[in-house]
């Protein structure tokens, strides 16, 4: 069998958010609703699709919510450390939460795994800024921009986060 060509991204290309795209292709209803009306005799889920906040694992709760702080460009005052483990950040829409997760990990001397693969992306509308901006504070850039639309960096414990044009 053989291989298709990959072929380069097309300049200002942007990808489809999903949700959007589902409801598309089932006439602007989100595919649950999809799926109820269409009988597909599945359970109807007591659980929301809908992401409440997103736990990135840490080591020092301190030193990550300073960084994050200043990436960010949050007050520390609005970023309480709660139960000497948990920092949740003010953000727009979905909340992260630093956590140096006590019961996954983070009471061993390496701590909690890193995210090894970006698992979530904080938006910008100023990419180049951004890039610039995060190389200024000396933030570890894992990527240069990518297909004019994304980079990724990894904070001081090793996450990769990836910076993607809004």
């Amino acid at each position: 069998m053989s291989e298709l060509p990959v072929r380069p991204l097309p300049e200002g290309y942007r990808p489809a958010m999903i949700p959007k795209t589902f409801k598309m292709i089932y006439g602007g209803k989100t595919m649950s609703e999809h799926q109820q009306a269409s009988g597909a005799g599945l359970q109807t889920s007591p659980i929301k699709n809908k992401v409440g906040s997103i736990f990135v694992p840490v080591r020092d709760i301190e030193k990550s919510r300073s960084w994050y702080c200043q990436v960010l460009g949050l007050n520390m005052e609005d970023c309480q450390i709660m139960n000497g483990h948990l920092c949740p950040l003010p953000m727009e829409g979905t909340g992260l939460i630093l956590d140096t997760m006590p019961m996954w990990g983070g009471n061993q001397p390496e701590g909690a795994p890193s995210i090894e693969t970006p698992a979530f992306m904080l938006l910008t509308a100023d990419l180049e800024g951004s890039f610039e901006y995060v190389k200024n504070i000396g933030v570890e850039l894992v990527t240069e921009i990518e297909h004019n639309h994304w980079f990724v960096v990894k904070d001081p414990d090793g996450n990769k986060l990836m910076i993607c044009r809004e």
